[in-house]
């Protein structure tokens, strides 16, 4: 039924946008302390997305001992892919929160760690929000390519109808892709707003999204006192 093949979808699909992001921001975080790894952690990272997707998913079984149609290597692929949108755009995102900030930070006595998840994370946070939203469609779109393998997915759809000649089916499964995949950008979007709601005050006013950093670092500092 279209309910299986998209509850199947999702099981899919969401694992692997929690651990891109997940994944992607120490990566990221890393790739910005040190220059010399930052080309290859950023370079290499977006190399993984020109590798055919259909070919990652016949090897990936290879390397994890896994069936040809375990659902596990539909997840670690996609997780790939997922981390070759995110880890550059992250990484982009922490390279332009202002070095004044993190200066202020520092002299009030923040340790790396607090400045990181207290100021620098949150300033980046509307920029590596806008790459998970793509990631999440993209992971989305990436998932019907299982059922070429038969990993059950809405990509069921297509290779059925296909088979059949039943263009109905097919477009239904376009449909049923499409419609999952502007649902699951809408929670991203709430999501981030929920995360973030200083960002979406005023929005594209910078000053707002410092105003916030800021004020979360002075909570932050008032606690520790």
């Amino acid at each position: 039924t279209i309910a299986g093949h998209l509850l199947a979808h999702l099981l899919q699909a969401v694992p692997a946008i929690i651990a891109s992001f997940v994944l992607a921001v120490p990566v990221a975080r890393l790739a910005r302390a040190s220059r010399p790894l930052r080309a290859v952690l950023v370079t290499g990272s977006s190399l993984l997305y020109a590798v055919p997707s259909l070919a990652l998913f016949v090897i990936l079984p290879i390397i994890l001992a896994t069936g040809i149609r375990d659902p596990l290597n539909v997840i670690v692929a996609l997780t790939l892919y997922g981390l070759a949108l995110l880890v550059p755009a992250t990484a982009d995102a922490l390279d332009a929160v202002d070095a004044r900030v993190l200066d202020a930070a520092t002299a009030m006595g923040m340790g790396r760690i607090r400045c990181f998840l207290t100021v620098e994370l949150p300033l980046a946070g509307p920029a590596i929000l806008t790459g998970l939203r793509v990631v999440t469609v993209s992971t989305i779109s990436l998932t019907t390519v299982g059922a070429v393998l038969g990993v059950r997915s809405l990509g069921w759809l297509f290779t059925d109808g296909f088979q059949r000649g039943i263009t109905a089916e097919i477009v239904t499964g376009l449909v049923a892709t499409a419609a999952l995949a502007l649902v699951l950008d809408g929670l991203v979007l709430a999501l981030g707003r929920l995360c973030l709601p200083w960002t979406w005050k005023r929005a594209g006013d910078a000053g707002a999204v410092l105003a916030g950093a800021c004020a979360a670092a002075s909570n932050s500092q008032e606690g520790k006192a």
